[in-house]
């Protein structure tokens, strides 16, 4: 049975204007730049790319100056899982009437301690106001963040009620075990990892690819790990050693604010170091720490 989504998909970062606004060209030129490194495709607006932290307009011109950049809709997977549920359809139906079919949808994440029947509840009445056989959900399970789980028994539940629409699911909690369970438990959906360096072991596994933070680096590493973890040769070890390497690196300091620095070092636009608040930009001699950590970014295979 094939995956989808499958592949390497980049969690990526979103640069910033000195206002702090959204930097459409900025952006658009980093999503063309990491197809070229071999991602296929961008999962742009999520944790990574501070989608929370974006208003609904911001959310739709991010979506859309991809596209226009010449991204094609089917290599995006938007973040479009917000607290109200009648955003979440708006910024999915958006994406939807760009022609894109595929998102990911974190479950509803302000108030705690929800039932299953809450998510289900919730994921449900999402699908039934859209009530567009192109659409496809990716579940996102960030429970560290959410702090809400997506269970094995929403899964089941929605699997069976939607099988056409929840194909995937990307898991960021780092937990291995539940991610080789759910590809055991859950044939035909697209298991994804949320960690770079965990690519490799779920792929061995049946996994469907990964949507990570760190690909904003060292894309052409993960890409050649995905087209070759079969296989023994001394390439892809250095390459899986290169993604270890930069998580570990960008993990040093708060990852989003260290990705951005590592990211303006590479590129030579300092543009990247900006986060927009409650975030905050690393001061200087962590910056001084994390750009000699490691080995120049450049290393691919």
């Amino acid at each position: 049975m094939d995956l989808h989504p499958k592949g390497v998909f980049c969690a990526a970062l979103t640069p910033l204007n000195a206002d702090l606004t959204p930097d459409l060209g900025a952006f658009a030129g980093h999503c063309r730049h990491l197809l070229d490194e071999g991602c296929d495709g961008i999962a742009l607006l999520g944790t990574t790319g501070e989608a929370n932290s974006f208003s609904g307009a911001e959310r739709r011109a991010l979506l859309e100056s991809a596209i226009k950049a010449g991204v094609a809709p089917s290599q995006l997977l938007p973040g479009t899982g917000v607290t109200a549920l009648t955003e979440t359809i708006e910024l999915t139906r958006h994406a939807l009437s760009l022609g894109v079919t595929t998102v990911v949808m974190l479950p509803p994440f302000y108030y705690k301690d929800i039932s299953d029947d809450g998510v289900y509840a919730c994921y449900s009445e999402i699908v039934q106001r859209i009530a567009d056989p192109r659409l496809k959900v990716v579940l996102y399970h960030i429970p560290q963040m959410s702090h809400q789980p997506i269970s094995h028994a929403v899964i089941a539940r929605l699997r069976a009620q939607y099988p056409e629409v929840f194909v995937g699911i990307k898991d960021s909690s780092g937990d291995f075990a539940n991610m080789t369970a759910m590809i055991e438990k859950f044939p035909g959906l697209a298991v994804l990892a949320g960690a770079d360096p965990l690519l490799l072991p779920l792929l061995k596994k049946g996994g469907a690819g990964c949507i990570t933070a760190t690909s904003n680096l060292v894309a052409r590493d993960l890409a050649y790990v995905f087209r070759h973890f079969n296989g023994s040769d001394p390439a892809l070890e250095a390459a899986q050693n290169r993604i270890i390497k930069a998580r570990e690196r960008a993990s040093l300091f708060p990852q989003i604010a260290s990705l951005k620095v590592l990211l303006a070092h590479q590129t030579g636009h300092n543009g990247w170091r900006r986060v927009r608040p409650p975030l905050l930009p690393l001061p200087q001699e962590n910056i001084d720490r994390l750009l000699t950590a490691g080995p120049a970014l450049k290393e691919t295979a």
